[in-house]
């Protein structure tokens, strides 16, 4: 089906439809970009930023730290706000930081991949009215999976991923902007250093006008409206239930044989578990036997948890208790 057929257009007018409900807002810019989270990453600070700009970004894990470079490459100037890896951002932290001057952008990562943290975002907009600032957030980890709720938080610009809770194949990134974000887009001095990413042009593409931008990966925007459509039937309030309950019980299941937790519990991710390697044990012999023997993957700790602890994904589809059990027996067996 070519990407400028009918009915392929009305199944991208549908597809953006239940993107709104599950980001929770009614931004007329909300869409899928043509490539993965990370990529959404970049959209957000391309079109938002412009050399000599001052960003204030959140830092508690690998990706708070990659939107600080992001942001840097778009010429903007860097203030970094740091909490310790599997703890979440400290709110007074930045507000004082915010008191020191004006701000673009104020960013930060809704559920950090890299540690199992889950950020609490309701005291952020505040903040960032306090600087003037965009409110940025990183959801590639909890759309889907935690509530995000974008309007009520006010978010002017989130992006994601399809992969994770969505249970979609990886390649497509959603994003939405708010009307003042669109503002700001609109009133650029300098164009978007990114012609590929650059919403102006997008935008015109997915909108009304359907003027052409680049090939839509047809096959790729039909499995993300189906697994919209799948999220909407099981209907957003269980599904959060389920991840939360389900998660619960690989708390519980990890700590009966001997595996610590080392995130706060009031903090912990329910999609992305952070479970802390015992004393003396292979990290990779035990992953290795894992995927080898029973068909199981489960994440490396990454940045200061690198051979430290385990990265253990309930993520959409993922989340039932059959997966649970099966972690619990082939982490048990692998560890004696």
């Amino acid at each position: 089906m070519g990407h400028l057929d009918p009915y392929f257009l009305t199944l991208l007018d549908d597809t953006q439809s239940m993107l709104r409900e599950v980001f929770g807002t009614k931004n007329a810019l909300t869409l899928p970009i043509s490539a993965t989270g990370s990529a959404g990453m970049e959209t957000c600070f391309v079109n938002l930023l412009e050399a000599g700009d001052r960003a204030l970004i959140c830092r508690h894990g690998v990706f708070g730290g990659r939107m600080a470079e992001v942001a840097r490459r778009c010429g903007a100037e860097v203030t970094v706000v740091d909490a310790p890896w599997g703890r979440a951002i400290d709110p007074n932290d930045v507000a004082r930081i915010a008191k020191g001057g004006a701000f673009k952008v104020l960013a930060l990562v809704h559920a950090e991949t890299s540690t199992g943290v889950l950020q609490d975002l309701s005291p952020f907009r505040s903040i960032a009215d306090s600087c003037g600032a965009l409110l940025v957030v990183d959801a590639v980890t909890s759309l889907g999976g935690v509530a995000i709720e974008i309007d009520r938080m006010g978010i002017d610009a989130v992006y994601s991923g399809t992969q994770k809770c969505l249970s979609c194949p990886p390649g497509l990134s959603p994003v939405s902007f708010s009307e003042r974000a669109q503002g700001v887009l609109e009133n650029r001095k300098t164009p978007v250093q990114s012609w590929y990413f650059d919403l102006t042009l997008i935008g015109r593409y997915f909108g009304t006008e359907r003027v052409y931008h680049h090939t839509a990966p047809v096959n790729m925007i039909y499995a993300l409206h189906e697994s919209l459509r799948l999220v909407l039937e099981e209907g957003l309030h269980a599904r959060y239930r389920r991840h939360r309950d389900h998660a619960r019980a690989l708390w519980a299941g990890l700590e009966g044989i001997g595996i610590a937790l080392p995130v706060e519990s009031s903090v912990r991710l329910p999609p992305l578990t952070l479970a802390q390697i015992p004393e003396g044990v292979d990290d990779r012999k035990v992953r290795a036997r894992l995927l080898d023997e029973h068909g199981l993957e489960i994440g490396g700790g990454l940045g200061e948890f690198a051979g430290k602890a385990w990265r253990i994904g309930l993520m959409g589809a993922s989340s039932t208790p059959r997966h649970i059990e099966l972690c619990l027996r082939a982490l048990e067996e692998a560890l004696g």
